[in-house]
């Protein structure tokens, strides 16, 4: 992302050719095979239809296995950055607590507020990632996410 600033309007990042050329067109694809499929089931359409479904599963598989290392990477330099800012009591009730999109979403807030935050959220586990970044007002920008 090339602006630095980042804010809960402007945080999420597209990759252009995954989210506006490859994967629909996958999709696409699926879609007209399985469509022949129906209309016409025979040898040749079934083919088209399992080629469809694994070159849909290998353009879905190839977005989300990165995120997930990513994820699992975050939630290692969080858990870092918590003993260091954090009172050793509450960086401990975070890793007991925490899931990964707690992790995840507290990524972006600034040094200052994070015990402020982490507390809220220990005490409503339930919030969701959104929930927890709109939260935030001092935001450190992410911009090596993919």
């Amino acid at each position: 992302m090339a602006n630095s600033s980042q804010s809960y309007s402007n945080h999420a990042q597209y990759n252009p050719l995954y989210h506006y050329f490859t994967s629909p067109l996958a999709l696409v694809f699926l879609v007209w095979s399985l469509t022949r499929f129906f209309k016409n089931p025979g040898y040749d359409t079934t083919y088209f239809l399992i080629g469809a479904l694994a070159m849909f599963g290998v353009v879905s598989v190839s977005r989300l296995s990165p995120l997930r290392a990513q994820d699992r990477l975050i939630r290692l330099e969080e858990q870092l950055r918590y003993q260091r800012v954090l009172p050793a009591a509450l960086a401990e009730q975070a890793a007991a607590t925490f899931s990964p999109r707690h992790y995840i979403a507290l990524r972006f807030a600034g040094d200052a507020e994070l015990a402020g935050l982490v507390q809220n959220v220990i005490a409503n586990p339930g919030l969701k990632g959104k929930e927890i970044k709109q939260q935030i007002t001092n935001w450190r920008a992410d911009t090596f996410r993919v």
